[in-house]
Protein backbone atom coordinates (compact mmCIF):
# COMPACT_ATOMS: atom_id res chain seq x y z
CA UNK A 1 0.00 0.00 0.00
CA UNK A 2 1.73 3.45 -1.19
CA UNK A 3 0.61 6.88 1.25
CA UNK A 4 -0.48 9.99 -0.39
CA UNK A 5 2.15 12.44 -1.57
CA UNK A 6 0.73 14.72 1.17
CA UNK A 7 2.80 12.42 3.40
CA UNK A 8 4.97 9.94 0.70
CA UNK A 9 8.78 11.40 1.46
CA UNK A 10 10.72 10.45 -1.86
CA UNK A 11 13.92 8.01 -1.17
CA UNK A 12 11.67 5.38 0.78
CA UNK A 13 11.72 1.83 -0.45
CA UNK A 14 8.66 2.16 -2.82
CA UNK A 15 9.67 5.33 -4.73
CA UNK A 16 12.67 3.33 -6.66
CA UNK A 17 14.69 6.20 -5.89
CA UNK A 18 17.98 6.55 -3.44
CA UNK A 19 17.41 7.95 -0.17
CA UNK A 20 18.97 11.31 1.03
CA UNK A 21 22.28 11.85 2.45
CA UNK A 22 22.56 11.94 6.57
CA UNK A 23 24.25 15.40 5.87
CA UNK A 24 21.03 16.81 4.03
CA UNK A 25 19.53 18.31 7.26
CA UNK A 26 22.62 19.73 8.21
CA UNK A 27 23.11 21.37 4.61
CA UNK A 28 19.92 22.85 4.40
CA UNK A 29 19.96 24.38 7.87
CA UNK A 30 23.11 26.13 6.96
CA UNK A 31 21.72 27.64 3.64
CA UNK A 32 18.92 28.61 6.49
CA UNK A 33 21.03 30.20 8.66
CA UNK A 34 23.50 31.50 5.85
CA UNK A 35 20.66 33.73 4.09
CA UNK A 36 19.47 34.92 7.54
CA UNK A 37 22.67 36.10 8.33
CA UNK A 38 21.79 38.47 5.89
CA UNK A 39 19.22 40.39 7.48
CA UNK A 40 21.74 41.55 10.57
CA UNK A 41 24.42 41.92 8.72
CA UNK A 42 24.47 45.28 8.64
CA UNK A 43 23.50 45.90 12.80
CA UNK A 44 26.76 46.68 14.58
CA UNK A 45 27.69 49.25 11.50
CA UNK A 46 24.34 50.93 11.53
CA UNK A 47 24.82 53.91 12.89
CA UNK A 48 27.90 54.90 11.49
CA UNK A 49 25.98 53.83 7.47
CA UNK A 50 25.47 57.39 6.90
CA UNK A 51 29.46 58.27 7.01
CA UNK A 52 30.46 54.95 5.40
CA UNK A 53 28.33 56.04 2.33
CA UNK A 54 28.08 59.42 2.24
CA UNK A 55 24.56 60.33 2.58
CA UNK A 56 21.98 61.45 4.73
CA UNK A 57 20.17 58.95 7.51
CA UNK A 58 17.36 58.99 5.73
CA UNK A 59 19.01 57.51 3.18
CA UNK A 60 21.27 54.72 4.70
CA UNK A 61 18.09 53.33 6.05
CA UNK A 62 17.37 51.87 2.41
CA UNK A 63 20.19 49.94 2.56
CA UNK A 64 17.99 48.07 5.56
CA UNK A 65 14.74 48.47 4.05
CA UNK A 66 15.97 47.04 0.59
CA UNK A 67 16.84 43.64 2.06
CA UNK A 68 13.46 43.40 3.93
CA UNK A 69 11.19 44.15 1.56
CA UNK A 70 13.05 41.84 -0.94
CA UNK A 71 12.99 39.29 1.53
CA UNK A 72 9.48 39.92 2.02
CA UNK A 73 8.46 39.45 -1.91
CA UNK A 74 11.22 36.57 -2.68
CA UNK A 75 9.63 34.19 -0.10
CA UNK A 76 6.43 33.17 -1.83
CA UNK A 77 6.99 33.43 -5.07
CA UNK A 78 10.54 31.28 -4.76
CA UNK A 79 7.91 28.78 -2.97
CA UNK A 80 6.14 28.42 -5.54
CA UNK A 81 8.57 28.74 -7.90
CA UNK A 82 10.12 25.63 -6.17
CA UNK A 83 7.00 23.46 -6.24
CA UNK A 84 6.76 23.40 -9.83
CA UNK A 85 10.25 23.40 -11.07
CA UNK A 86 11.82 21.79 -8.35
CA UNK A 87 13.13 22.71 -5.13
CA UNK A 88 16.85 22.48 -4.75
CA UNK A 89 17.01 24.26 -8.50
CA UNK A 90 15.46 27.20 -6.81
CA UNK A 91 17.39 26.83 -3.83
CA UNK A 92 20.71 27.05 -5.98
CA UNK A 93 19.34 29.95 -7.76
CA UNK A 94 18.15 32.14 -4.41
CA UNK A 95 22.16 31.49 -2.97
CA UNK A 96 23.50 32.21 -6.15
CA UNK A 97 21.39 35.75 -6.08
CA UNK A 98 22.82 36.64 -2.98
CA UNK A 99 26.29 35.51 -3.57
CA UNK A 100 26.13 38.42 -6.25
CA UNK A 101 24.50 40.84 -4.48
CA UNK A 102 27.15 40.48 -1.49
CA UNK A 103 29.70 40.96 -4.35
CA UNK A 104 28.29 43.65 -5.27
CA UNK A 105 28.18 45.23 -1.78
CA UNK A 106 31.87 44.09 -1.36
CA UNK A 107 32.79 46.74 -4.26
CA UNK A 108 31.15 50.00 -3.81
CA UNK A 109 30.61 52.63 -1.05
CA UNK A 110 28.08 54.45 -2.74
CA UNK A 111 24.51 54.21 -1.88
CA UNK A 112 22.79 53.22 -5.02
CA UNK A 113 24.93 49.96 -5.63
CA UNK A 114 24.64 49.16 -2.35
CA UNK A 115 21.35 49.22 -2.37
CA UNK A 116 21.06 47.24 -5.34
CA UNK A 117 23.06 44.03 -3.51
CA UNK A 118 21.48 44.28 -0.37
CA UNK A 119 18.51 43.67 -2.57
CA UNK A 120 19.46 40.64 -3.91
CA UNK A 121 21.20 39.44 -0.30
CA UNK A 122 17.27 39.73 1.08
CA UNK A 123 16.01 37.50 -2.31
CA UNK A 124 17.31 34.62 -0.43
CA UNK A 125 15.27 34.23 2.02
CA UNK A 126 13.01 31.89 0.05
CA UNK A 127 15.80 29.48 0.16
CA UNK A 128 14.43 28.83 3.95
CA UNK A 129 10.72 27.91 3.16
CA UNK A 130 12.44 26.22 0.14
CA UNK A 131 14.39 24.16 2.67
CA UNK A 132 11.46 23.17 4.72
CA UNK A 133 9.62 21.71 1.94
CA UNK A 134 12.70 19.70 0.39
CA UNK A 135 12.75 18.29 4.22
CA UNK A 136 9.02 17.53 3.72
CA UNK A 137 9.45 15.73 0.37
CA UNK A 138 12.59 13.04 1.39
CA UNK A 139 13.04 12.37 4.81
CA UNK A 140 11.15 9.93 6.38
CA UNK A 141 8.63 10.53 8.73
CA UNK A 142 10.64 9.72 12.39
CA UNK A 143 13.44 12.28 10.86
CA UNK A 144 11.04 15.15 10.24
CA UNK A 145 10.10 16.94 12.85
CA UNK A 146 13.17 18.12 14.26
CA UNK A 147 14.71 18.13 10.58
CA UNK A 148 11.77 20.79 10.29
CA UNK A 149 12.44 22.58 13.64
CA UNK A 150 16.14 23.45 12.69
CA UNK A 151 15.45 24.55 9.18
CA UNK A 152 12.53 27.36 10.69
CA UNK A 153 14.94 28.08 13.40
CA UNK A 154 17.65 28.98 10.93
CA UNK A 155 15.90 32.69 10.63
CA UNK A 156 16.60 33.34 14.07
CA UNK A 157 19.92 31.52 14.75
CA UNK A 158 21.31 32.98 11.95
CA UNK A 159 20.14 36.14 12.46
CA UNK A 160 21.96 35.80 16.45
CA UNK A 161 24.82 34.65 15.30
CA UNK A 162 25.42 37.26 12.73
CA UNK A 163 25.23 39.55 15.96
CA UNK A 164 28.91 38.87 17.07
CA UNK A 165 30.49 37.98 14.21
CA UNK A 166 29.62 41.00 12.54
CA UNK A 167 30.58 43.09 14.88
CA UNK A 168 34.25 41.56 15.65
CA UNK A 169 34.34 41.50 11.86
CA UNK A 170 33.38 45.56 11.93
CA UNK A 171 35.73 46.03 14.80
CA UNK A 172 38.87 45.35 13.77
CA UNK A 173 38.76 44.87 10.13
CA UNK A 174 37.23 47.43 6.72
CA UNK A 175 33.37 46.93 6.99
CA UNK A 176 33.29 45.49 3.54
CA UNK A 177 34.83 42.35 4.55
CA UNK A 178 31.56 41.59 6.19
CA UNK A 179 29.82 41.15 2.16
CA UNK A 180 32.84 39.46 1.52
CA UNK A 181 32.59 36.67 4.22
CA UNK A 182 28.68 36.07 2.70
CA UNK A 183 29.72 35.69 -0.63
CA UNK A 184 32.16 32.79 0.68
CA UNK A 185 29.35 31.51 2.94
CA UNK A 186 26.98 31.39 0.15
CA UNK A 187 29.33 29.61 -2.45
CA UNK A 188 30.22 26.88 0.47
CA UNK A 189 26.32 26.37 0.95
CA UNK A 190 25.39 26.43 -3.11
CA UNK A 191 28.93 24.06 -3.26
CA UNK A 192 27.23 21.64 -0.34
CA UNK A 193 24.15 21.67 -1.68
CA UNK A 194 25.25 20.52 -5.30
CA UNK A 195 26.74 18.09 -3.59
CA UNK A 196 24.56 16.20 -1.08
CA UNK A 197 20.79 17.72 -1.55
CA UNK A 198 19.42 15.64 -4.51
CA UNK A 199 16.00 17.26 -6.24
CA UNK A 200 12.92 16.51 -5.27
CA UNK A 201 10.68 14.74 -7.73
CA UNK A 202 7.58 15.94 -6.00
CA UNK A 203 5.80 18.59 -8.32
CA UNK A 204 2.76 21.17 -8.24
CA UNK A 205 0.59 20.98 -11.58
CA UNK A 206 0.07 23.89 -13.42
CA UNK A 207 2.17 27.55 -14.59
CA UNK A 208 3.59 29.88 -12.28
CA UNK A 209 1.11 32.83 -12.13
CA UNK A 210 3.31 36.32 -13.03
CA UNK A 211 0.29 38.31 -12.89
CA UNK A 212 -0.42 37.35 -9.15
CA UNK A 213 3.40 37.48 -8.25
CA UNK A 214 3.49 40.85 -9.73
CA UNK A 215 0.43 41.67 -7.74
CA UNK A 216 1.77 40.46 -4.53
CA UNK A 217 4.87 42.03 -5.20
CA UNK A 218 3.13 45.69 -5.07
CA UNK A 219 0.56 45.25 -2.62
CA UNK A 220 3.75 43.94 0.28
CA UNK A 221 6.02 46.93 -1.20
CA UNK A 222 3.30 49.41 -0.77
CA UNK A 223 2.17 47.52 2.78
CA UNK A 224 5.63 46.98 4.37
CA UNK A 225 7.33 50.41 2.91
CA UNK A 226 5.44 52.74 4.88
CA UNK A 227 5.72 50.69 8.13
CA UNK A 228 9.25 51.21 7.93
CA UNK A 229 9.93 54.68 6.64
CA UNK A 230 6.58 56.19 8.59
CA UNK A 231 8.84 57.64 11.35
CA UNK A 232 10.66 59.20 8.92
CA UNK A 233 7.62 60.45 6.84
CA UNK A 234 5.64 60.90 9.16
CA UNK A 235 2.42 58.47 10.54
CA UNK A 236 -0.35 61.15 9.31
CA UNK A 237 1.65 62.00 6.46
CA UNK A 238 0.04 62.19 2.77
CA UNK A 239 2.52 59.45 1.50
CA UNK A 240 2.49 56.90 4.33
CA UNK A 241 -1.68 56.99 4.63
CA UNK A 242 -1.50 56.97 0.48
CA UNK A 243 0.59 53.88 0.34
CA UNK A 244 -1.57 52.20 2.94
CA UNK A 245 -4.68 52.87 0.70
CA UNK A 246 -2.85 51.42 -2.13
CA UNK A 247 -1.68 48.40 -0.29
CA UNK A 248 -5.39 47.55 0.66
CA UNK A 249 -6.95 48.44 -2.82
CA UNK A 250 -3.91 46.50 -4.58
CA UNK A 251 -3.84 43.17 -2.37
CA UNK A 252 -7.72 43.31 -2.80
CA UNK A 253 -7.80 43.14 -6.54
CA UNK A 254 -4.83 40.55 -6.14
CA UNK A 255 -7.08 38.62 -4.50
CA UNK A 256 -9.88 38.64 -6.34
CA UNK A 257 -7.59 37.57 -9.48
CA UNK A 258 -6.13 34.82 -7.20
CA UNK A 259 -9.49 33.23 -6.46
CA UNK A 260 -10.35 33.39 -10.22
CA UNK A 261 -7.01 31.77 -11.36
CA UNK A 262 -6.92 28.18 -11.73
CA UNK A 263 -2.93 28.17 -11.13
CA UNK A 264 -2.43 30.34 -8.56
CA UNK A 265 0.59 31.81 -6.79
CA UNK A 266 -1.05 31.33 -3.40
CA UNK A 267 -4.27 29.24 -3.24
CA UNK A 268 -6.58 31.88 -0.45
CA UNK A 269 -9.04 28.91 -0.25
CA UNK A 270 -5.86 26.50 1.25
CA UNK A 271 -4.74 29.67 3.37
CA UNK A 272 -8.50 30.50 4.56
CA UNK A 273 -8.25 27.00 6.44
CA UNK A 274 -8.49 27.66 9.87
CA UNK A 275 -4.63 25.68 10.95
CA UNK A 276 -3.30 27.82 8.02
CA UNK A 277 -4.69 31.14 8.14
CA UNK A 278 -4.51 30.90 12.87
CA UNK A 279 -0.76 29.27 12.09
CA UNK A 280 -0.10 32.62 9.82
CA UNK A 281 -1.51 34.64 12.09
CA UNK A 282 0.09 33.60 15.57
CA UNK A 283 3.63 33.80 13.15
CA UNK A 284 3.11 37.10 13.15
CA UNK A 285 3.58 37.59 16.65
CA UNK A 286 5.95 35.56 17.56
CA UNK A 287 7.61 37.63 14.19
CA UNK A 288 7.51 40.95 16.41
CA UNK A 289 8.56 39.15 19.83
CA UNK A 290 11.74 38.02 18.01
CA UNK A 291 12.95 41.38 17.02
CA UNK A 292 12.01 42.98 20.29
CA UNK A 293 15.01 41.60 21.99
CA UNK A 294 17.23 41.81 18.87
CA UNK A 295 16.37 45.72 19.05
CA UNK A 296 16.50 46.23 22.93
CA UNK A 297 19.43 44.24 24.12
CA UNK A 298 22.38 45.26 22.57
CA UNK A 299 21.45 49.10 22.82
CA UNK A 300 20.76 48.43 26.31
CA UNK A 301 24.65 46.83 26.59
CA UNK A 302 26.38 49.41 24.50
CA UNK A 303 24.79 52.51 26.35
CA UNK A 304 27.84 54.14 28.46
CA UNK A 305 27.30 53.22 32.20
CA UNK A 306 27.85 57.14 32.91
CA UNK A 307 23.47 56.91 31.59
CA UNK A 308 22.52 55.35 34.69
CA UNK A 309 20.93 52.17 33.31
CA UNK A 310 23.48 51.66 30.20
CA UNK A 311 25.52 48.49 31.00
CA UNK A 312 29.12 49.75 29.21
CA UNK A 313 29.79 47.11 26.97
CA UNK A 314 31.79 46.90 23.95
CA UNK A 315 30.06 45.95 20.27
CA UNK A 316 31.88 42.32 20.39
CA UNK A 317 30.76 41.94 23.84
CA UNK A 318 27.64 42.80 23.32
CA UNK A 319 26.92 40.47 20.36
CA UNK A 320 28.37 37.78 22.48
CA UNK A 321 25.94 38.38 25.37
CA UNK A 322 23.02 37.88 22.66
CA UNK A 323 24.34 35.16 20.71
CA UNK A 324 22.96 32.71 23.13
CA UNK A 325 19.36 33.71 21.97
CA UNK A 326 20.23 31.73 18.24
CA UNK A 327 22.21 29.40 19.62
CA UNK A 328 19.18 27.99 21.81
CA UNK A 329 16.92 28.17 19.38
CA UNK A 330 19.31 25.96 17.26
CA UNK A 331 19.79 23.62 20.57
CA UNK A 332 15.39 23.69 21.18
CA UNK A 333 14.92 21.57 17.71
CA UNK A 334 15.71 18.09 19.13
CA UNK A 335 13.40 18.98 21.89
CA UNK A 336 10.73 20.57 20.17
CA UNK A 337 10.50 16.73 18.34
CA UNK A 338 10.39 14.68 21.53
CA UNK A 339 7.44 17.40 22.65
CA UNK A 340 5.98 17.66 19.28
CA UNK A 341 6.11 13.49 18.98
CA UNK A 342 4.29 13.51 21.90
CA UNK A 343 1.10 16.15 21.89
CA UNK A 344 1.65 17.24 18.47
CA UNK A 345 2.62 21.04 17.15
CA UNK A 346 -0.26 22.69 18.55
CA UNK A 347 0.80 22.38 22.19
CA UNK A 348 4.42 22.65 21.65
CA UNK A 349 3.42 26.56 19.80
CA UNK A 350 1.46 27.61 22.92
CA UNK A 351 4.48 26.35 25.21
CA UNK A 352 6.77 28.71 23.16
CA UNK A 353 4.76 31.48 23.38
CA UNK A 354 4.55 30.67 27.30
CA UNK A 355 8.30 30.95 27.74
CA UNK A 356 8.73 33.95 25.59
CA UNK A 357 6.06 35.47 27.63
CA UNK A 358 8.07 34.70 31.17
CA UNK A 359 10.84 35.84 29.54
CA UNK A 360 10.18 39.07 28.50
CA UNK A 361 7.87 39.59 32.06
CA UNK A 362 10.97 38.60 33.75
CA UNK A 363 13.38 40.63 31.95
CA UNK A 364 11.02 43.79 33.26
CA UNK A 365 13.12 43.40 36.32
CA UNK A 366 16.57 41.93 34.57
CA UNK A 367 18.23 45.00 32.79
CA UNK A 368 20.93 45.92 35.33
CA UNK A 369 23.62 44.05 34.55
CA UNK A 370 25.25 41.93 31.44
CA UNK A 371 24.63 38.71 32.81
CA UNK A 372 20.78 39.35 33.28
CA UNK A 373 20.75 40.08 29.37
CA UNK A 374 22.23 36.56 29.03
CA UNK A 375 19.58 34.73 31.03
CA UNK A 376 16.85 36.54 28.99
CA UNK A 377 18.54 36.02 25.73
CA UNK A 378 18.61 32.52 26.59
CA UNK A 379 15.35 32.24 27.83
CA UNK A 380 14.03 33.53 24.67
CA UNK A 381 15.64 31.70 22.67
CA UNK A 382 13.75 28.69 24.12
CA UNK A 383 10.63 30.05 23.89
CA UNK A 384 11.38 31.56 20.40
CA UNK A 385 13.13 28.43 18.96
CA UNK A 386 9.92 26.18 20.02
CA UNK A 387 7.57 28.89 18.87
CA UNK A 388 9.17 28.59 15.11
CA UNK A 389 9.91 25.07 15.15
CA UNK A 390 5.85 24.37 15.31
CA UNK A 391 4.78 26.65 12.70
CA UNK A 392 6.21 24.23 9.68
CA UNK A 393 4.56 21.41 11.08
CA UNK A 394 1.17 23.01 11.46
CA UNK A 395 1.41 24.13 7.77
CA UNK A 396 2.43 21.20 6.33
CA UNK A 397 -0.04 19.13 8.47
CA UNK A 398 -2.87 21.12 6.39
CA UNK A 399 -1.25 21.55 2.75
CA UNK A 400 -0.57 19.07 0.05
CA UNK A 401 2.62 18.15 -0.51
CA UNK A 402 2.56 19.59 -4.37
CA UNK A 403 1.82 23.44 -2.06
CA UNK A 404 4.64 22.93 0.51
CA UNK A 405 6.52 25.36 -0.65
CA UNK A 406 4.73 28.55 -1.40
CA UNK A 407 2.82 27.41 1.62
CA UNK A 408 5.79 27.60 3.84
CA UNK A 409 6.81 30.76 1.82
CA UNK A 410 3.52 32.41 2.82
CA UNK A 411 4.01 31.62 6.63
CA UNK A 412 7.94 32.94 6.07
CA UNK A 413 6.31 36.45 5.04
CA UNK A 414 4.12 35.90 7.87
CA UNK A 415 7.25 36.12 9.88
CA UNK A 416 8.88 39.06 8.08
CA UNK A 417 5.69 41.39 8.32
CA UNK A 418 5.73 40.28 12.38
CA UNK A 419 9.32 41.90 12.31
CA UNK A 420 8.74 44.85 10.21
CA UNK A 421 6.07 45.88 12.62
CA UNK A 422 8.04 45.43 15.24
CA UNK A 423 10.88 47.25 13.83
CA UNK A 424 8.91 49.76 12.91
CA UNK A 425 6.72 49.74 16.38
CA UNK A 426 10.02 49.63 18.81
CA UNK A 427 11.61 52.62 16.85
CA UNK A 428 8.84 54.97 17.53
CA UNK A 429 8.83 53.95 21.00
CA UNK A 430 12.66 54.36 21.42
CA UNK A 431 12.82 57.60 19.14
CA UNK A 432 9.70 58.69 21.42
CA UNK A 433 10.67 58.03 24.85
CA UNK A 434 14.73 59.03 24.38
CA UNK A 435 16.44 62.15 25.90
CA UNK A 436 18.13 64.36 23.90
CA UNK A 437 22.08 64.59 25.27
CA UNK A 438 23.86 67.08 23.22
CA UNK A 439 21.61 66.84 19.84
CA UNK A 440 21.86 62.44 20.27
CA UNK A 441 18.71 60.23 21.03
CA UNK A 442 19.60 58.58 24.07
CA UNK A 443 17.14 55.71 24.15
CA UNK A 444 15.79 55.87 27.88
CA UNK A 445 15.16 52.61 30.57
CA UNK A 446 11.04 53.85 30.24
CA UNK A 447 11.58 52.87 26.43
CA UNK A 448 13.07 49.56 26.87
CA UNK A 449 11.02 48.22 29.26
CA UNK A 450 7.56 49.79 26.84
CA UNK A 451 9.44 47.62 24.33
CA UNK A 452 9.14 44.25 26.56
CA UNK A 453 5.29 45.01 27.20
CA UNK A 454 4.87 45.36 23.94
CA UNK A 455 6.52 42.42 23.53
CA UNK A 456 4.28 40.20 25.86
CA UNK A 457 1.03 41.74 24.57
CA UNK A 458 2.07 40.23 21.11
CA UNK A 459 2.56 36.91 22.62
CA UNK A 460 -0.23 37.28 24.46
CA UNK A 461 -2.36 37.75 21.05
CA UNK A 462 -0.47 34.74 19.67
CA UNK A 463 -0.93 32.33 22.46
CA UNK A 464 -5.07 33.42 22.08
CA UNK A 465 -4.71 32.82 18.08
CA UNK A 466 -3.12 29.37 18.67
CA UNK A 467 -5.90 28.12 20.66
CA UNK A 468 -8.30 28.64 18.09
CA UNK A 469 -6.03 25.83 16.09
CA UNK A 470 -7.52 23.09 15.59
CA UNK A 471 -6.61 19.84 16.44
CA UNK A 472 -4.93 17.53 14.23
CA UNK A 473 -6.20 14.17 14.18
CA UNK A 474 -3.34 11.98 13.50
CA UNK A 475 -3.89 11.20 9.87
CA UNK A 476 -3.19 14.81 9.63
CA UNK A 477 0.21 14.73 10.66
CA UNK A 478 1.70 10.94 11.16
CA UNK A 479 5.05 11.78 8.98
CA UNK A 480 5.33 15.04 12.25
CA UNK A 481 4.65 12.55 15.26
CA UNK A 482 7.13 9.46 15.09
CA UNK A 483 9.81 9.28 17.06
CA UNK A 484 10.66 5.57 17.20
CA UNK A 485 10.43 2.49 14.96
CA UNK A 486 7.35 1.58 16.76
CA UNK A 487 5.69 4.39 16.88
CA UNK A 488 6.38 4.62 13.00
CA UNK A 489 4.72 1.57 12.74
CA UNK A 490 1.75 2.12 14.67
CA UNK A 491 1.51 5.40 12.45
CA UNK A 492 1.71 3.32 9.09
CA UNK A 493 -1.05 1.04 10.51
CA UNK A 494 -3.12 4.44 11.32
CA UNK A 495 -3.21 5.31 7.47
CA UNK A 496 -5.72 2.54 6.66
CA UNK A 497 -8.30 3.88 8.76
CA UNK A 498 -10.11 6.82 7.48
CA UNK A 499 -9.40 6.16 3.83
CA UNK A 500 -10.79 5.09 -0.28
CA UNK A 501 -8.21 2.49 -0.83
CA UNK A 502 -8.33 -0.58 -3.75
CA UNK A 503 -6.21 -1.24 -6.60
CA UNK A 504 -6.18 0.45 -9.96
CA UNK A 505 -6.62 -2.26 -12.85
CA UNK A 506 -6.93 -1.91 -16.64
CA UNK A 507 -9.64 -3.10 -18.54
CA UNK A 508 -8.52 -6.32 -18.52
CA UNK A 509 -8.35 -6.55 -15.09
CA UNK A 510 -3.97 -5.92 -14.75
CA UNK A 511 -3.09 -3.76 -12.41
CA UNK A 512 -1.34 -0.65 -13.43
CA UNK A 513 1.84 0.32 -11.46
CA UNK A 514 2.54 4.15 -11.20
CA UNK A 515 -0.91 5.60 -11.66
CA UNK A 516 -1.94 8.95 -10.54
CA UNK A 517 -5.01 9.17 -8.06
CA UNK A 518 -6.21 12.22 -6.84
CA UNK A 519 -8.80 12.82 -4.47
CA UNK A 520 -11.06 16.15 -5.21
CA UNK A 521 -13.68 17.02 -2.51
CA UNK A 522 -17.24 18.47 -3.27
CA UNK A 523 -15.85 22.33 -3.45
CA UNK A 524 -13.22 20.75 -6.41
CA UNK A 525 -10.11 21.35 -4.39
CA UNK A 526 -7.56 18.63 -4.16
CA UNK A 527 -8.14 16.75 -1.08
CA UNK A 528 -4.81 14.06 -1.50
CA UNK A 529 -2.65 12.23 -4.22
CA UNK A 530 -1.22 9.07 -4.58
CA UNK A 531 0.63 6.75 -7.20
CA UNK A 532 -0.32 3.58 -7.16
CA UNK A 533 2.58 0.51 -6.23
CA UNK A 534 3.73 -2.08 -8.42
CA UNK A 535 0.47 -4.27 -7.48
CA UNK A 536 -1.81 -1.28 -8.45
CA UNK A 537 -2.52 -0.40 -4.63
CA UNK A 538 -3.54 2.77 -3.63
CA UNK A 539 -4.52 4.83 -0.32
CA UNK A 540 -5.72 8.26 0.16
CA UNK A 541 -6.34 9.46 3.53
CA UNK A 542 -9.94 11.08 3.68
CA UNK A 543 -9.73 14.48 5.93
CA UNK A 544 -13.67 14.99 6.32
CA UNK A 545 -16.43 12.66 5.80
CA UNK A 546 -18.05 13.83 2.76
CA UNK A 547 -18.52 13.08 -1.13
CA UNK A 548 -15.31 12.80 -3.35
CA UNK A 549 -14.15 12.29 -6.39
CA UNK A 550 -11.41 9.96 -7.19
CA UNK A 551 -9.62 10.63 -10.51
CA UNK A 552 -6.97 8.32 -11.75
CA UNK A 553 -4.98 8.61 -14.88
CA UNK A 554 -2.34 6.59 -16.36
CA UNK A 555 -0.27 6.79 -19.60
CA UNK A 556 -1.68 4.71 -22.33
CA UNK A 557 -4.94 5.45 -20.93
CA UNK A 558 -7.83 7.62 -21.05
CA UNK A 559 -8.57 9.06 -17.57
CA UNK A 560 -11.41 8.05 -14.98
CA UNK A 561 -13.22 10.26 -12.72
CA UNK A 562 -15.35 8.23 -9.92
CA UNK A 563 -17.92 9.64 -7.32
CA UNK A 564 -17.19 7.98 -3.50
CA UNK A 565 -18.46 8.77 -0.17
CA UNK A 566 -16.64 8.36 2.76
CA UNK A 567 -18.93 8.17 6.27
CA UNK A 568 -15.57 9.55 8.29
CA UNK A 569 -15.91 6.86 10.43
CA UNK A 570 -12.66 5.05 11.32
CA UNK A 571 -12.75 2.10 8.85
CA UNK A 572 -11.51 2.28 4.79
CA UNK A 573 -13.55 2.47 1.54
CA UNK A 574 -12.62 0.15 -1.09
CA UNK A 575 -12.76 1.06 -4.22
CA UNK A 576 -10.94 -0.71 -7.49
CA UNK A 577 -10.59 1.59 -10.14
CA UNK A 578 -10.78 0.46 -13.86
CA UNK A 579 -8.95 2.10 -16.48
CA UNK A 580 -10.98 2.85 -19.00
CA UNK A 581 -14.61 1.56 -17.70
CA UNK A 582 -16.58 1.75 -14.36
CA UNK A 583 -15.21 1.51 -10.70
CA UNK A 584 -15.17 -1.90 -9.50
CA UNK A 585 -16.33 -2.28 -5.73
CA UNK A 586 -13.87 -4.34 -4.14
Amino acid sequence: MTRTTNEQPIGRADTGTPGPSGALVPVLAFAGIVVAVMQTLLVPVIKDLPQLLGTEPSNATWVLTSTLLSGAVATPIMGRLGDLYGKRRMLIASLSVMVVGALISAFTSALLPMIVGRTLQGFAMGAIPLGIGLMRDMLPREKLGSAMALMSSSIGVGGGLALPAAALVAQHSNWHALFYGAAGLGVLSIALTLLVVPESKVRAEGTFDGLGALGLSVGLVLFLLPITKGSDWGWTSATTLGMFAGSAAVLLLWGVYELRSKAPLVDLRTTARPAVLFTNLASIMVGVSFYVVSLVLPQLLQLPKATGYGLGQSMVVAGLLVAPLGLTMMFTAPVYARISAKYGPKTTLILGMLIIAIGYGAGLGLMSAPWQSLVIAVVLGAGIGLAYSSLPALIIGAVPASETGAANGLNTLMRSIGTSVSSAVIGMVLANTANNVGGVAIPTMHGFRVSFLIATAAVAVGLLLALFLPKQRPAAHTQLRASSEEDANLERAEEALRSFRGRVLDAGGTPVARAKVTLIDRRGRQAGATLSADDGSYALAVPAQGAYVLAARADGHPPLASSATHTGDDSPVDLDLSLPGETVTA
